[in-house]
């Protein structure tokens, strides 16, 4: 019997489990939800696990806010070690002794924190002239990469074993931020090398991985219960200034027309509701509206109240 899909609309918060890549993680959270259209934001590697936000529906057309928004890691080093791939993934290339102490990765770690440069991996989903890097490192090849500027709000030393060779860390970083890359220069740093062994994604933005669910507590649900665990699409936006609109107001926006309004609110982005609702993100520009995303259906809305 042929699956039957619905609409559904709103963001579901999974935490993702070990060995299992965005992409299949997203396509089972999808199955389970009979959803029509869904979408991940932030790619997690097969080797980390934690909060990946699942997008449904019209939430899709809102995730950018997500993909750009600072995120949170706990991440595991393997000292004395450094491998083909910046993670336990890659083959072993090289091994030193970890002679480093505590003040002294307390040293290296406050070189970490703020503005830094980080080269990115070619083992990354990075794009070079349409393909991302890791269908060159393939075939052998090696591209040449520019290093880009990112920023380690939080950098935290949560243990540090040199006779284990372990350190466990806390990031708190910008979009962009490479932690394979970060763990590897960190073991640089301290003379003995580096790699990534573990790594889990805490938080994003507002989203937290306590308020996460996992695929056996979603499978375990009634569909009644699992809907109940997603969050509305306004759940996306919770610092966007709010501006409320009537019917009329809201028809010529679907329509593609401009506003001239005198909100009192700064220039940028604002989150629209209609009579009905949420109806999507505008843009201000002095006294001006303009839509910047709305909901497909807005335009039905703004006909069936309107006199």
């Amino acid at each position: 019997m042929a699956r039957t899909y619905r609409s559904l609309d709103g963001v579901l918060l999974f935490d993702k489990p070990l060995e299992l890549s965005s992409n299949d993680a997203l396509q089972k959270v999808r199955r389970l939800f009979q959803a029509e259209k869904a979408g991940h934001t932030g790619t997690l590697d097969p080797l980390a696990t934690g909060l990946l936000p699942i997008c449904f529906g019209e939430a899709t057309k809102f995730s950018m806010a997500l993909l750009d928004a600072d995120k949170t890691y706990r991440a595991l080093l393997r000292l004395g070690q450094t491998t083909t791939t910046g993670d336990a993934e890659g083959e072993i290339i090289a091994e030193h002794p970890v002679e480093a102490g505590q003040a002294e990765v307390d040293a290296v770690l406050a070189r970490f924190r703020g503005e830094i440069q980080q080269l990115p991996p070619m083992h990354s989903a990075l794009k070079h002239q349409g393909k991302p890097l890791y269908e060159y490192i393939r075939k052998g090849e090696t591209i040449e990469r520019e290093l880009r500027s990112v920023v380690i709000h939080e950098l935290l030393l949560n243990s540090f074993s040199g006779k284990e060779k372990e350190m466990d860390i806390t990031v708190r970083c910008s979009k962009g931020t490479y932690i394979r890359t970060l763990a590897e220069d960190i073991g640089a740093a301290l003379g003995c090398g580096a790699h990534l062994i573990g790594l889990r994604r805490t938080a994003i933005a507002h989203f937290d991985l306590n308020d996460a669910y996992t695929l056996q507590q979603l499978a375990a649900m009634t569909e009644a219960e699992r809907d109940a665990c997603v969050l509305p699409l306004e759940s996306l936006m919770p610092g966007m200034p709010r501006l409320q609109l009537d019917a009329v107001q809201v028809q010529r926006l679907a329509q593609g027309q401009r506003l001239g309004l005198d909100t009192g609110l700064p220039d940028g982005k604002v989150s629209l509701y209609g009579p009905q609702g949420f109806i999507g993100v505008g843009l201000l520009q002095g006294r001006r509206l303009a839509p910047d995303r709305l909901l497909s259906d807005v335009a039905k809305q703004a006909a069936s109240i309107s006199p």
